[in-house]
């Protein structure tokens, strides 16, 4: 399986951190793993490549379920909830599909394991999630 560089991966988390919508299929209601996390920003650290960690501001907690497609028209199907952990299914049509899971170690760390399809190519990430604190505002 080609692997979808670690960057790459984090720019599309990038792209949801900083605005781009909600899913518009997300469950009716968050899987319940999601509540036991805090919003602010957040450290990622990729557990299989040494680049250097990035530091996202996530402001919906669902940011974290779908990190390699920003595709906001994703449909999501929740495959496990519960015991701080979850599992995510999501299809975004032509543009890929994915399985994300999410162990809640600490309402401030947690395991991101995501594989899929995204563009016609595979990715397989695991990611260490760290809430460093709040977000500040940018200066102007």
């Amino acid at each position: 399986m080609m692997r979808v560089t670690g960057a790459a991966c984090l720019a599309a988390l990038g792209l949801l951190a900083v605005g781009a919508a909600a899913p518009a299929q997300a469950p009716a209601q968050p899987p319940a793993a999601l509540a036991l996390l805090e919003t602010g920003l957040w450290e990622l650290r990729d557990l299989e490549a040494s680049a250097p960690p990035a530091r996202l501001c996530i402001s919906d907690l669902r940011q974290l379920l779908q990190p390699v497609q920003p595709e906001p028209l994703c449909k999501h199907f929740i495959a496990e909830d519960g015991g701080g952990r979850t599992a995510v299914a999501y299809d975004c049509a032509a543009r890929g599909r994915g399985r994300t899971s999410l162990r809640v170690e600490t309402p401030r760390l947690l395991q991101i394991d995501s594989q899929g399809v995204v563009d016609g190519r595979p990715f397989d990430m695991r990611y260490e999630a760290r809430r460093l604190g709040t977000c500040k505002a940018a200066s102007r």
